[in-house]
């Protein structure tokens, strides 16, 4: 029974009975199951590759998931010093288990870009937002010159029916973004606010910066590194 249909009823019942009900259907809904431990098939084989390439401080990361993996970032931007570590498919809890392969190389920059899988999963928000300290904790502990960038999450659209997992999380999207801004300060990191450079006037992902909804087309990506120049976040 939903709570439409307790409403509904609600007249024909106690009113404890009717609250208890209410409350009941409201705590299920909110109590979705999800799993910190799920990683992708290819994620021991792509962490592996991270891990024996070469490092140089002056690298720039790009850390993320598939959003991230997709680009060509040394071709984009034009220089070999900007390393993709996207890896389709993960969570915030993947990348906290191979932060250390960043961490070691001591890049210049990190720019992290991640969570909508975890949106995905089920993963609450507070969940997220406490990893994305977690990344700044040990960034900041391991690598303490490192400059830590944090790119907002980008808005999804649904009328694609591709990854109906993905889409309609637009108020967990803008609450993350918010928290993020409201956080950076206190944590010592800077935000891209990539969101508003993507978003149609209906607050979805514009069409013609994704293929599916959640992924990017190449304008998507020229978009994203033109808001990098721009900001003179890259050089």
């Amino acid at each position: 029974m939903t709570i439409t249909d307790l409403r509904k009823y609600s007249g024909k019942l106690p009113i404890l009975t009717t609250t208890l009900l209410i409350w009941s259907s409201l705590a299920q809904a909110q109590e979705m199951k999800w799993d910190s431990t799920v990683r992708p098939d290819i994620y021991n084989a792509r962490v592996e590759l991270f891990r024996s390439l070469p490092h140089a401080r002056k690298d720039v990361v790009f850390l993320g998931n598939s959003i991230t993996f997709w680009a060509d970032w040394s071709e984009l931007l034009g220089n070999t010093r900007y390393k993709n570590r996207g890896l389709p498919g993960d969570i915030t809890f993947g990348v906290l288990e191979r932060l250390d392969e960043v961490i070691q190389g001591k890049p210049a920059k990190v720019f992290i870009l991640i969570g909508i899988n975890d949106l995905a999963r089920n993963i609450p928000d507070s969940v997220i937002l406490q990893n994305y300290r977690r990344m700044v904790h040990r960034l900041k502990a391991g690598a303490p010159r490192t400059r830590i960038y944090f790119q907002t999450l980008l808005p999804t659209n649904d009328t694609f029916q591709k990854l109906k997992n993905h889409y309609n999380k637009e108020d967990h999207i803008r609450y993350l973004n918010d928290a993020l801004k409201e956080m950076a300060p206190a944590e010592g990191f800077d935000v891209i606010d990539l969101h508003p450079h993507f978003v149609d006037e209906a607050g979805k992902l514009k069409k013609e910066y994704t293929w599916d909804g959640v992924h990017l087309t190449l304008a998507g990506y020229r978009k994203w590194a033109e808001v990098l120049r721009k900001g003179n976040y890259i050089k």
